[in-house]
Formats: structure tokens, sequence, C-alpha cells
């Protein structure tokens, strides 16, 4: 057996007997010092511990979604009519997608921004073939001119007031305008407005009654109108809903349609509500007409992650547009790149990268609105977005990697002056490269290792000060006595 004096031979810390010890008031000090010197490098040592620390490299774009790039946006128009609104993409490979309807969806708003309805349905709009007569037969007037004066005094009259909204400028117009005339001479024939009194075919210029045009929300030309003497009259004069046509324009298809409008109506009933509103044939191609002037916009859409635009315009196959009344003025809620971060993620991104998620949608909230006079006519508002890509990978409490994907962009806006129809582009460039945010898990040994470093270098230090110290005392001491050594 090894003896107990053996084993003390192997000690590595030798005690010195207290009696041969002795305590002095700066040993004291240097001890408290000490004490704070430690308790402080602990804490900091705890925080560093704490701390979430990144690697930042910047590599080749290796997204797992692919070649594609989600567009998710929400903006109000308070000036362009959800009729004629169009969301269209394009690309520098020639992708050129028109009126995306699958995963975008309208609403009506006034000039506040607020909804005046439920969501605004297009529907299907039947590609308008004839655009008129293809005679050149002599015609002469068969519709009522209307102006703001006489308008309400039509309405009120007629059970059904098909009314042809149209621009003396304009093509599809001019086009319409032989058709409409004679449609509406023979309509006139078969239902005598003074003894019948269910419809008539009207016409307003919107050239001279600007106005009378603008209160019904006319944007586009030809727009025809039709409005229903019923359960749709207001009590403070006037239609409250009324329905757009968008069939064919000749004129055998107009007295087809007008025919299928009037049939249901009993003869002499220009007093009563209609009878039944659900005969109303789909073949006369008709829909909602809108009840304001303003649309929200909202949806998705998915492109190729090449430059690109995202125009939102005035659009229409079949009617014309003014440049100069066209105002794309909007205010923007949102307009973000790839898949939508919950709030969790949000929070695991702040958390690991404090800096990012501040241009995830750095268009959010922001308006572009232009006061429509003559000076700021036919403005285009444009915007320039690049976008990179942030990918975050993070190490959980679980110790499995989490992968996060952001995307943030710069935008830069300008306004621009155009013979063209007005519009509001999104110009987009995502980069090929992207950011690689890697988080680095911390060591507990490590952290162990350096506080025990902490504690003994305090330690060590504090005792060599205080050895240096005491010698310095003993040496005063001994001068002032006169002790020579």
């Amino acid at each position: 057996m090894i003896s107990a004096s053996k084993l003390k031979s192997v000690d590595f810390y030798r005690k010195i007997p207290r009696d041969l010890t002795e305590a002095s008031l700066s040993g004291a000090g240097l001890s408290i010092i000490a004490a704070f010197a430690m308790m402080f490098l602990f804490g900091m040592e705890l925080n560093n511990y704490l701390t979430v620390s990144t690697l930042t490299s910047i590599i080749v774009d290796r997204s797992s979604d692919g070649e594609f790039l989600r567009i998710d946006f929400n903006i109000s128009f308070p000036a362009l009519s959800c009729e004629f609104a169009s969301v269209d993409v394009s690309d520098v490979l020639g992708t050129n997608r028109l009126n995306i309807t699958k995963t975008v969806r309208k609403f009506s708003i006034d000039l506040n921004l607020i909804p005046t309805g439920s969501e605004f349905h297009s529907g299907p709009i039947p590609k308008v073939s004839k655009h008129g007569d293809d005679s050149e037969e002599e015609y002469l007037d068969g519709s009522d001119y209307l102006t703001a004066e006489n308008f309400e005094k039509y309405a009120h009259r007629y059970s059904i007031l098909v009314v042809n909204f149209f621009a003396s400028w304009c093509y599809w117009s001019n086009r319409l305008k032989p058709s409409w005339e004679r449609a509406a001479k023979i309509i006139k024939e078969r239902y005598d407005p003074e003894i019948d009194g269910r419809i008539l075919l009207g016409k307003v210029d919107c050239t001279r009654e600007g106005e009378l045009c603008r209160r019904h929300h006319i944007q586009g030309y030809p727009s025809i109108r039709i409005f229903w003497k019923g359960s749709d009259v207001k009590e403070n004069h006037g239609h409250d809903e009324h329905e757009s046509y968008y069939g064919e324009r000749d004129t055998d298809s107009l007295v087809a349609a007008m025919e299928t409008l009037v049939t249901p109506i009993p003869r002499y009933s220009s007093n009563m509500a209609l009878a039944d509103e659900s005969n109303h044939s789909v073949e006369t191609a008709k829909r909602p007409a809108p009840l304001t002037s303003g649309c929200r916009i909202e949806g998705f859409v998915r492109v190729k992650k090449v430059p690109g635009t995202l125009v939102i315009s005035a659009h229409s196959g079949s009617h014309s547009f003014d440049p100069s009344q066209i105002n794309v003025s909007h205010v923007i809620s949102q307009f973000s790149f790839g898949k939508k971060l919950s709030q969790r993620m949000l929070f695991e991104v702040k958390r690991l990268t404090p800096y990012l998620g501040g241009s995830h949608d750095r268009l959010m909230g922001r308006s572009y609105i232009i006061n429509h006079d003559h000076a700021n006519a036919n403005v285009t508002i444009e915007h320039y977005l690049q976008v990179v890509k942030t990918e975050i990978v993070s190490r959980g409490s679980s110790q499995e990697l989490k992968l996060l994907e952001e995307y943030e962009y710069t935008a830069h806006s300008s306004l621009v002056h155009s013979l063209y129809i007005p519009v509001a582009k999104f110009h987009f460039e995502p980069s090929p490269m992207q950011v690689l945010v890697t988080e680095v898990p911390k060591s507990f040994s490590h952290f162990v290792t350096n506080v025990c470093a902490i504690i003994g270098g305090v330690f060590t230090v504090a005792g060599i000060l205080d050895s240096i110290l005491h010698t310095t005392l003993r040496l005063v001491k001994k001068i002032d006595l006169g002790k020579q050594f």
C-alpha cells in the first residue's frame, strides 16, 4: 500500500502555515480589485458566449426555389378603374404575359382608398371580332344625344337606357358609330319610345361632356353602359348600379343583344321594377360596371429570375384611351419578393442578423400621388428595383440546421412624361449572387476554459502586483530607518 507520506509528496498545492503568513492593507485592496475584475471579465465572457456569432459570405445564387421568383403586391390606384386595370409581366428572355387574372384580385375603391363593395369580378370577356358593320351604306342618326342636363331625365323615363360613351377622335368609336345608329333606329321602330317606353339607345360625346363621363367612371372608348330602371334607382337621382356591354358591335349583334334585354320586361312597365332580372342572357356579354374610378390590385405573380418588368396599366383590345385622362397615382401597401415570411421567421432573422429585414418590403407605405392637371398629364411612374437574396443557416436548440431565405431590394422611383398611355412600371433585376449568413456555434468547453483562464490569470497577475508592492514598501521602510543591507 502507498503510504500517506508518499501521497503528500505529489501535492501540487502545498500549504503554508497560517502563522507564517502576513496580511496587509495593500494585499486586501488588490484582492478586492481582483475580485471585481474577475466578475467583470466573467460577465463579458458570458455575454460573448450568449451573443450569436455569424459568418457572412457571398456566393453564386443556389436558390432552392428554382429559376422562378414570386412577387407579392398590394397596390391601390385611386384613379384607375378596375374595368380596364391590367397586370402584365415581361422579361429580357421574351416572356410577355398580358392581363394576368388567375392570381390577381381587384377591389373597387374610392378616392380615399376605401373599398366600395366586394371583389370586382371581371369575368370572361369575349374577344370582340366585329367592331362595326363592314358595309359602307349611308346611315341616319338613330340614337338620342345625351348631355349632363338631360341624362337623368332619360334615365328615369325608360326601363332600359343603353348609352354609348364615345370620343370623336377614337378609332373604335368611329368604327362603332354606323352600326350603333342603325341598331338604335331599328330598336326605335320596334319599341317606339313614346308608346312602348321599355328601351332607348343614346350616346354621349365624352370630348364635350367630360364631367358626365367622369361621373360614370368612363376611361375607355367606346364604353357601352346598360342602365336599368327599377331596384337600382337611387332616391337622390340617378342609377346606382349598371352594367357594361362587351359583345359584338355590328348592327345584327347589337339588335339581338337589345332584344334579349327587353324581352323579359312587360310592356307599359316603365314605372315598375324589372320583372325578372335572372333572365338576362349571357349572350349579351354583360358584366357589372365599376361603381368608382379607383381600384386596389392585390395578388402575386411568378417570374423568371432575369431582369424584367411588371406593368399595371389601362389595357383593352377594343377600346381607346385618352392618355391625358389616365392617372396611375398609387399607394403601395406591399411589394415583396420570395416567400412571405411568418412572424416566427422574421424573429429568427432579427435574432441572427439584426440589420436584415428592413428592406424586405422597402416600398411598403409609400405614396406616389399626382395632382392630375395639365402640367402633370401623361405621367408614367417607374420604379427600379435591384433584388438580392440572403440565405441564412441557423442552428436551433435541436441542433438541426434551419434554412431561411429572404429577398431584399433597393428601390429608386421617378416620374416620366410620356406621349403614350401612362403606366406604373416596376423594373426588377435579380442579382446572380447571394449573401450566405451562417451561424457559428460556440463551444461550452471553450467558454469554461476562458472562465478558468480569467480566474487564474487575474489571480496570478494580482499576486505578482501584490509581491512587487509589498517588496517596494519594505525597501522604503528600510531606507527610512537608515538600515543598510
